[in-house]
């Protein structure tokens, strides 16, 4: 099977390390990945998740996706999601869509991620996908998002810190990074805290996956 992993941001290397996750997630599985090719290099806010739309609509449309199984959006607002879907024929998962369903499975789940201004956005989504309910918030690392994200060292214990100030305060029973590019320390911390951790690019793999067999079976 041939998934297609699209990266909404413009960094290569995102993209690469994004995919390296993906494989590893489904082994024996064919992943290829593709980057926005206009936009920024980290989506930061509501702005960006609208040029991360249209960058997206517009690789399909120049790119056809012909041989793959399935589509993954790789930015967690999931830009581009409800278009693809409404033109393409092949099914196609978000991030943000996979990794809310799977945290929900365990009950009440915060998201915790960098950006102050997908806050919003973030919470947009859960309601969207029917987790309104259980979603208690998102929570963010302390400082400046483009700091945090610059120092890889320091990246993976701001998040694991806000993930337990997730676990102590709002009570969460289940935790989403919340950003494609934070799929590296998503991987980090994952086992080192108290309740499940769900790294969101690998959610999305399996999702794919499965909605690829579902279709094939319907067809």
């Amino acid at each position: 099977m041939r998934l297609l992993l699209i990266n909404p941001n413009t960094s290569q290397a995102t993209t690469a390390a994004m995919v390296g996750i993906a494989r590893d997630a489904v082994p024996g599985h064919e992943i290829d990945g593709l980057s926005a090719p206009f936009g920024v290099p980290l989506i930061t806010g509501p702005t960006d998740l609208e040029i991360g739309r249209q960058a997206v609509t517009a690789l399909v449309a120049a790119r056809p996706p012909f041989g793959y199984r399935g589509i993954i959006i790789a930015a967690f607002g999931d830009p581009g999601l409800s278009d693809l879907r409404q033109t393409g024929a092949i099914p196609v998962t978000g991030i943000a869509e996979a990794g809310m369903a799977e945290a929900a499975a365990h009950g009440s789940f915060a998201v915790v991620t960098t950006t102050p201004d997908l806050v919003e956005a973030i919470a947009d989504r859960a309601e969207l996908y029917g987790h309104g309910d259980l979603f208690l918030g998102t929570v963010l690392t302390e400082g400046d998002v483009h700091q945090v994200m610059g120092n890889r060292q320091g990246l993976s214990e701001a998040l694991r810190e806000a993930c337990l100030r997730a676990v102590e305060e709002l009570g969460a029973k289940a935790l989403v990074i919340g950003g494609g590019p934070l799929a590296v320390a998503a991987r980090a911390i994952a086992g080192s805290l108290p309740v499940p951790v769900v790294e969101p690019v690998p959610a999305a793999v399996r999702l794919a996956v499965q909605r690829a067999e579902r279709a094939a079976e319907e067809g």
